[in-house]
């Protein structure tokens, strides 16, 4: 793959072979972001799970005391007192049953990320094959599965993100924008790995964290000491 001329440039203050401390990383990422919007800065984890057993799955959420700086869009499925509650918390759609089509067949996805009472499992789960797929269905690990609406919009709005395991048992995750301080993306980048610490699957044996890889949306990989985790 052929790198543009700034990335090449950003690229050579980034020594490959160093593990850096995560403060000396992360001002590192914030200087190698160049391009002309503003970045996302996001963390890629490399674990010793084996995703493909469900003792050794991770996955969560946790909320970023400075937020990830994007605006996300949120969909409640509720229904009665519920529906006014998720409204009051500023969600940004509230519906029920009759949400379903309009996603399934007019294939509307304008939103980030989906909530819904227990008790509306039964009619989200028709949309399984749609909102599955593209990491959208509720979950009650995640907090999306849940009675308490307004906490759930509430810490969404806040800058709450999912990590989960991918296929090849990496973590992928926002941890702020290249405009943000120094400080906001370490105390995010804490917050993060102290989930993510804490998640470590009982079940596991041999190294926990293999790797752990800061980079901006267009900028090069740094890579970051597992030592102190």
């Amino acid at each position: 793959m052929k790198h543009g001329k700034k990335y090449v440039e950003a690229a050579k203050l980034v020594d490959r072979a160093v593990l850096y401390e995560p403060n000396d990383a992360i001002a590192l990422v914030k200087k190698t972001a160049t391009a002309k919007f503003d970045e996302t800065i996001e963390a890629h984890i490399r674990t010793g799970c084996d995703g493909r057993h469900a003792e050794q799955q991770i996955r969560g959420a946790v909320v970023l005391p400075n937020g990830t700086g994007k605006t996300v869009k949120v969909l409640v499925f509720a229904k009665g007192t519920k529906l006014d509650e998720a409204e009051a918390a500023g969600a940004d759609y509230v519906g029920g049953e009759e949400l379903i089509p309009k996603i399934q067949n007019d294939g509307w996805l304008d939103f980030d990320v989906v909530v819904a009472t227990p008790d509306m499992m039964g009619v989200v789960g028709r949309l399984g094959k749609v909102l599955g797929p593209k990491g959208l269905m509720p979950n009650p690990k995640a907090g999306t599965v849940t009675m308490d609406v307004t906490k759930a919009v509430a810490d969404i709005k806040a800058g709450k993100i999912e990590y989960r395991l991918d296929k090849s048992n990496i973590v992928h995750v926002p941890v702020g924008k290249a405009s943000f301080t120094e400080e906001a993306l370490q105390q995010n980048f804490d917050a993060l790995m102290d989930a993510i610490v804490k998640a470590k699957p009982s079940a596991l044996k041999g190294q926990y964290l293999k790797s752990i890889t800061l980079t901006s949306t267009m900028g090069p990989g740094v890579k970051v000491s597992v030592a102190k985790y």
